[in-house]
């Protein structure tokens, strides 16, 4: 496994390719389709440099009890916004239209992936989890998240390749 460290700057992922598996350490923040049209709407700042995690955490006792991943292709409309907006790079599941295969590799915006099923693993990796945005959308906030050893595949690389072809 590679592990990669915050912070996510480009270069990070020039050694990283289509079917590597990933240790991340670091924040990262959470964005779902209602905080993606907000966040674009806002031009919001958070996105700057950040991975986005598309996610709607759940909560037991105050604790993230299970934070796995939503269907990245509902993401797929507001991709090109938010690689504007500086996003560095995206988690979620499943593949994306062949688009976000282009756009991966012309910004250097890797794309990484969970299995479904794993938002109870996934949670372990989740040492802080801090309210940033749009609390009225309670799971679909935008939450930033200190992960160590957050465990992921690559879909798409910077270079064009997917493990989904």
């Amino acid at each position: 496994m590679i592990k990669i460290d915050a912070p996510f700057t480009k270069d990070k992922w020039k050694d990283i390719h289509a079917g590597d598996t990933v240790l991340l350490t670091g924040r990262i923040i959470t964005a779902r389709d209602q905080a993606h049209k907000r966040a674009i709407i806002e031009n919001n700042t958070l996105i700057k440099d950040a991975v986005i995690f598309y996610t709607g955490p759940t909560f037991k006792d105050g604790h993230i009890s299970s934070c796995g991943p939503t269907t990245s292709s509902r993401m797929d409309p507001f991709y090109q916004a938010f690689i504007d907006l500086g996003m560095a790079a995206s988690i979620g599941k499943g593949p994306r239209a062949k688009e976000i295969i282009r756009l991966s590799n012309e910004n250097n915006v890797p794309y990484f992936i969970i299995p479904g099923g794993l938002g109870a693993l996934t949670a372990l990796s989740v040492q802080n989890c801090e309210l940033l945005a749009y609390p009225d959308l309670k799971s679909e906030a935008i939450y930033a998240l200190d992960v160590k050893d957050l465990k992921l595949i690559v879909a798409y690389d910077i270079y064009g390749n997917s493990i989904f072809e």
